[in-house]
């Protein structure tokens, strides 16, 4: 923008020239209007409104006129500095280095960035926010793209690197930033659900070979390493977020296509943007080391000490590193229900700040440093409601191999069903639109005539449930249940995350009673072809799935999700 656009009209803050559009439902720049013109030769003025133009009656908006030309500039005040319009600057924004890592988690940066990047539209100003954002080649380690049609895994990385203005006093002294606080935010193909999933950082792993791209320009592959703290897969030998993607895939099994990093700044900025956060501790703080300082019950934190809320971990629980990843999880709920509520979605200044804070603090993969991808980003995972944001921690227990305990490993008992559920897109919570997806005409599967079990004719598949459960489950239906004409056929081609039942038309009256005895729903009941069994005769399909429950156990009792203590972003917790 040239000098002349720099002024303000009448003082009106730029961010509150920001104006709901209520055809669209989205928010457009509306810049006062400019001086009457003098009757004299000059410039050709701008054409008089005409219907459809703003202002008028059923107009639609238009892109407003640019200062200077033929429009004399808005007149400021003689003791108000001259300001750029949201989006412009007075010199062109410079882009981040790929290999400035300034990064920190604090997810609330990257979480507050796709929500409001989905509430001011305005391509333009979007354009300026990517500029604020910095970008890193990993590789493919990360995917090439972004699809708005599948589930989506991003790796939030935070470290211990002393990044960024007013942050000397934090984080290890000369340390080369060490994936510190890990969550890998898994968002539901359909968009009902998503499950943030905590990594510590002192959980033991082998962190595979990588490939890094040298200054130069030049790849070098950094040697793994096995039997080590997950947060050396960050920063250590040159390692970069590229690295922390790898090792997060060899641990659980899930390869995250993106990753996001945000710095120290990120918590400090935005709280102050939404004017603070509360939160809630059961007893009173006062922690030296961290310097917060709370009393009892809730508290509105921003700025320095937000930041001291989610860093310290010697006033709560144990004083070691699962407590603190319960406190930022609990912390980050509270920014996102602050982040969402009318006050700030309403608030044009409020979301401008966001914007600005959330982008200035994130440094990620190039797939998803343009614009049209951040923006795509933030709008699908807009569409997930809080209440449907499950946070959890890896399941882990004391590192066996220690005499004095300061590092965990993985929960072999418990952790393995939880990166199952996440890979196979299986929500923590129970999300009342997949209820709805039901139709009448599954439903209906269920309704009708039911045979004798001595009638039901079944074939039982493995595709998914621990070894050995075709062979128990077929003793059971023999035994117990009265299914006698059922027989073993071995393992599935296909591993399924639910059990199904496929069975001919002519099987309806079998498939309903064997639904019966195992609790099946109707969308497990998929009627196909039948199969011919030992005896040569039809017989319907059964197969296994990851969500079998035991011989005996019917899929549809209640049971709780494995380490499903998990919080939702919907509800107020108090630390402890």
């Amino acid at each position: 923008m040239d000098a002349q656009g720099h002024g303000r009209a009448n003082d009106v803050d730029p961010a509150d020239q920001w104006v709901l559009n209520p055809h669209t439902g989205e928010y457009e720049l509306r810049l006062a209007p400019s001086a009457p013109q003098p009757a004299v030769p000059g410039p050709r003025r701008a054409a008089p409104a005409r219907s459809g133009a703003p202002g008028a009656p059923g107009g639609r908006t238009t892109a407003p006129v640019a200062p200077g030309r033929g429009v004399p500039p808005p007149r400021r005040r003689r003791d108000t500095p001259e300001e750029p319009l949201p989006g412009r600057r007075g010199r062109r924004p410079v882009k981040k280095k790929a290999n400035a890592k300034k990064a920190l988690l604090w997810t609330g940066g990257t979480m507050a960035f796709v929500l409001v990047a989905g509430a001011t539209t305005g391509w333009f100003y979007l354009k300026h926010l990517e500029g604020n954002v910095g970008t890193t080649d990993v590789g493919d380690a990360a995917a090439s793209s972004f699809s708005k049609d599948e589930a989506f895994d991003i790796l939030i990385i935070g470290t211990d690197k002393r990044t960024g203005e007013g942050n000397e006093g934090y984080g290890d002294k000369g340390s080369v930033g060490h994936a510190d606080t890990n969550i890998l935010l898994h968002v539901a193909k359909d968009r009902s659900n998503a499950t943030a999933l905590s990594i510590p950082r002192d959980l033991i792993v082998d962190i595979p070979d990588c490939q890094t791209k040298q200054q130069d320009g030049t790849d070098a592959v950094v040697p793994g390493q096995d039997g080590v703290r997950f947060n050396r897969s960050l920063g250590e030998r040159g390692r970069d977020a590229g690295c922390t993607m790898r090792t997060v895939e060899a641990a659980t099994g899930i390869k995250p296509e993106h990753f996001v990093m945000a710095d120290f700044n990120a918590v400090k900025t935005l709280t102050s943007a939404v004017d603070g956060v509360e939160v809630c501790v059961e007893k009173a703080v006062d922690d030296k080391q961290s310097k917060l300082k709370l009393p009892a019950g809730t508290s509105k934190v921003e700025g320095e000490q937000a930041l001291a809320f989610v860093r310290t971990r010697h006033a709560f629980g144990n004083q070691g590193d699962l407590d603190r990843i319960k406190v930022q999880q609990q912390f980050l709920g509270s920014l996102m229900r602050k982040m969402t509520s009318g006050d700030t979605l309403t608030s044009p200044t409020k979301l401008l700040k966001l914007a600005e804070a959330a982008t200035e603090a994130l440094t990620v993969d190039k797939a998803i440093g343009k614009v049209g991808t951040l923006k795509d980003i933030a709008l699908e995972l807009k569409k997930v409601p809080t209440k449907n944001i499950s946070f959890m921690t890896i399941p882990v227990k004391d590192n066996p191999a220690e005499t004095v305990k300061a590092t965990v490993v993985v929960d072999e008992s418990q952790a393995p069903q939880i990166f199952d559920a996440i890979k196979n897109d299986v929500s923590f919570t129970e999300v009342k639109a997949q209820k709805k997806k039901e139709k009448a005409e599954v439903a209906a599967r269920l309704k009708g005539t039911r045979s004798a079990a001595s009638d039901v004719r079944v074939s039982i598949l493995n595709g998914g449930a621990p070894a050995g459960s075709a062979q128990q489950q077929l003793a059971y239906l023999q035994t117990e249940a009265g299914v006698t004409k059922s027989d073993n056929a071995g393992n599935a081609e296909a591993t399924l995350a639910r059990t199904t039942l496929e069975y001919d038309p002519d099987q309806a009256d079998q498939a309903r009673r064997l639904a019966d005895i195992m609790g099946l729903s109707g969308s497990a009941l998929k009627p196909g072809k039948s199969v011919t069994n030992a005896q040569g005769l039809p017989a319907m399909t059964l197969t296994l799935g990851k969500d079998f429950k035991g011989a005996g156990v019917k899929l549809n009792s209640a049971t709780a999700a494995p380490a499903a203590g998990a919080a939702t972003a919907d509800k107020v917790q108090c630390a402890s």
